[in-house]
């Protein structure tokens, strides 16, 4: 940039001698023109003549003009950087957004508006992210608060009934005992969940990769379901051409997200009495599909299926399902395998897509 900013001076200073000669060429027949004309110009030029001498007044002249038009082209070459300056200032003050950008001009500046406007970007976008982390973390206080509250205040008020002697006998005091037990029940999922969520979303969870047959692992997985799946009155078939596709990663978190998957099945899918699991492979990807055919979900709740907390029945409360976290933790196991899991919802059933790298 120094080179450019020196060969842009040459540059001026040529313009100038040149701008200068032109001017006092053309000048010159002017002046010869008032000084015949004007008696008291004559004068006042003989007595300027005499006392320095025709040809040093000559170059004082053009020096002069060569001077005027040499701060003239500065001034306007670099009132780009001084924009540049007062723009950067109003960003550091506040009064201009982040995200406002700089004319990039072809100009030994114009590298340095680039530069600027890249600063700017990646600050406006580091903001942006600071303002929704800061969002994200509300909301979670909000939701955790929420959920911690109602079966807290459900179990502290069945267990009061006890500790104060209104039990009518010892069949209802039994019955507050179990309805305390399961609400303690759920807050404890809910507690590994968000322990679960927060290890996948910070990476601080122990990963231990191994190499394993993901058709053996999903076949052992339906077996292990085959009972909770026909109390829901579900059945559940395990469909693939293939007999070994060796996926690489930590099976125990694996075996997570397709828990999850069957669960979010059987407590939203069991209108459709079936549970479809295929595998295939494709394109250097192993990719399962756990499909059931209950009702769809809208187009509507597509979009934000995987945020904690979701839910796509709002008529529900958070305690006749899971903990709202299964699907969010879905998603980061499936994100640290540097995998893809995306869903799609219509009248033929509920598809959710896990694609993993298989092992070649």
């Amino acid at each position: 940039m120094a080179i450019k900013l020196l060969l842009r001076t040459l540059l001026h200073l040529f313009a100038s001698a040149a701008l200068a000669t032109v001017t006092f060429i053309v000048l010159v027949p002017s002046a010869y023109w008032i000084y015949d004309r004007y008696f008291f110009v004559r004068n006042l030029f003989s007595a300027v003549v005499n006392g320095f001498g025709e040809t040093l007044i000559f170059y004082a002249m053009w020096l002069a003009m060569f001077f005027f038009y040499f701060i003239i082209i500065q001034l306007w070459f670099y009132s780009y950087f001084k924009r540049m300056n007062d723009t950067v200032r109003q960003m550091a003050d506040g009064t201009l957004q982040l995200d406002s950008q700089l004319p990039v001009k072809r100009s030994p500046f114009g590298e340095m508006a680039v530069n600027v406007n890249r600063l700017a970007g990646r600050l406006h976008h580091a903001l942006e992210e600071e303002r929704r982390a800061e969002q994200t973390k509300n909301e979670l206080i909000t939701n955790v608060s929420h959920d911690l509250r109602t079966p807290l205040t459900s179990i502290i008020g069945y267990l009061g009934l006890i500790e104060q002697d209104r039990c009518r006998d010892e069949v209802e005091m039994r019955q507050y005992v179990q309805i305390a037990y399961e609400k303690s029940q759920r807050l404890n999922v809910l507690i590994n969940d968000l322990f679960e969520y927060t290890r996948m979303r910070h990476t601080v969870a122990t990963y231990k990769e191994t190499s394993f047959n993901l058709i053996e692992l999903l076949g052992e997985l339906l077996a292990q379901y085959r009972l909770p799946l026909e109390e829901c009155g579900m059945s559940s078939e395990l469909r693939t051409k293939e007999t070994n596709v060796s996926v690489k990663g930590d099976a125990v978190k694996l075996v997570r997200v397709f828990e999850n998957l069957i669960a979010n099945a059987m407590n939203y899918g069991r209108e459709g009495k079936r549970l479809l699991v295929s595998v295939e492979v494709e394109n250097g990807w192993a990719i399962t599909e756990v499909v059931n055919f209950g009702e769809p979900i809208s187009s509507m709740d597509l979009p934000h299926i995987f945020d904690r907390f979701y839910r796509v029945d709002k008529s529900r409360t958070r305690w006749e399902g899971g903990s709202g976290l299964g699907l969010a933790i879905a998603k980061s196991i499936v994100d640290i395998h540097s995998g893809k899991i995306t869903v799609t919802s219509d009248a033929d059933g509920t598809c959710f897509r896990v694609a993993l790298p298989i092992v070649r």
